[in-house]
């Protein structure tokens, strides 16, 4: 699911370069491609998260946010505890807490364009996010935008214009992809504006992290599920959503969509200890074959040939990316990278 706004983050400063646990490291032996195949649950597990974000229609989507981050701190707080970790540590308070917020807020947002869009849709354009860290590392790191990095925002930019469809570029018109039959369908705007949202968010809170690159991450999923959890109780509060489902059936959903929380936040993290952090973000890309099946499956919608370019669009940025991000962490004699070496523009 587009959800790995929370840990997915993670990779880049945190667990990049964290070693798997000893007692299995038999497993990788025997399994060279484990973390590969732990990145593609994960991403079953998250995307069935979205399907019951946008199938519960009559829970409101910020309370189930509140689930979901329920899923993000109960595994969090044992390894802290475990590793003796200082929780709230001097000197990054400041920027934990901006991250712990944006984090939040990015994640309420995804939910929402979740129930105002269809699911493969609103999936493709959270799951850009990290094609977006070039422009705000640039911004407020001073780090270097490369021709590389240009190319792969501009090819996404066109990606999100295609699966937005904008009314003033396509019209109201959309064509299905399987019969091309004409549908009418109302525009509704803040579905879109809720994704794109999400996606800043989630690309700011990218760039806190490699503030925090020294901190574990047990550290920074405690503040941020206890940050959150916090926030959307208080906001459900306000909006007078602070309420159990009443159908017995609204009820599991909501529990398993805090185990599946539970269980891809896991499966993502042993996978980023057994893999480099390129390979996973590509296996990763697993979320958008999910949200498409299930888009089809349980909804009965079926995506329009714009949205399927557009993903098609999407996703090539950022699997690009990640095999560049793989291609680098390689040594310079290794034959893979010299054959990868149009992945280094400047």
């Amino acid at each position: 699911m587009p959800e790995h706004l929370e840990l997915q983050q993670l990779v880049d400063g945190v667990l990049q370069g964290t070693t798997g646990h000893r007692s299995l490291s038999w497993l990788q032996c025997s399994c060279p491609y484990l973390g590969i195949i732990l990145a593609t649950v994960s991403s079953f597990f998250f995307s069935l998260c979205s399907v019951i974000v946008k199938g519960l229609v009559d829970v409101n989507p910020i309370e189930l946010a509140t689930f979901r981050f329920i899923g993000v701190l109960l595994p969090s707080i044992p390894i802290a505890i475990y590793r003796e970790e200082t929780f709230f540590p001097e000197g990054k308070r400041i920027i934990l807490m901006l991250r712990c917020f944006v984090g939040t807020t990015g994640l309420m947002l995804s939910f929402y364009a979740f129930r105002h869009m269809p699911l493969a849709d609103a999936s493709v354009i959270i799951f850009s996010t990290p094609v977006f860290v070039a422009i705000f590392a640039r911004l407020f790191l001073r780090e270097a935008c490369g021709m590389f990095n240009v190319i792969t925002i501009i090819l996404t930019l066109i990606g999100v214009v295609l699966i937005t469809k904008p009314p003033f570029l396509f019209g109201d018109n959309l064509v299905s992809i399987v019969d091309e039959q004409i549908m009418e369908n109302s525009y509704d705007i803040w579905g879109p504006v809720a994704a794109l949202s999400s996606t800043l968010f989630g690309a700011n809170a990218y760039v806190l992290l490699r503030a925090l690159k020294g901190l574990h991450f047990s550290v920074i999923m405690s503040n941020f599920g206890a940050f959150a959890l916090l926030y959307t109780l208080l906001v459900c509060y306000y909006i007078g959503a602070l309420c159990w489902p009443l159908c017995g059936t609204d009820r599991f959903l909501v529990i398993a969509l805090a185990l599946f929380s539970f269980g891809g936040q896991i499966l993502l993290t042993l996978a980023l200890q057994y893999e480099q952090a390129g390979p996973v973000a590509i296996a990763r890309s697993a979320d958008i074959v999910f949200a498409f099946i299930w888009q089809i499956m349980f909804f009965k919608e079926t995506p329009s040939l714009y949205s399927v370019l557009g993903a098609l669009l999407v996703v090539s940025s950022v699997v690009l990316s990640g095999l560049r991000k793989w291609a680098l962490a390689l040594p310079r004699d290794s034959e893979t990278r010299k054959k990868l070496h149009f992945l280094y523009l400047e």
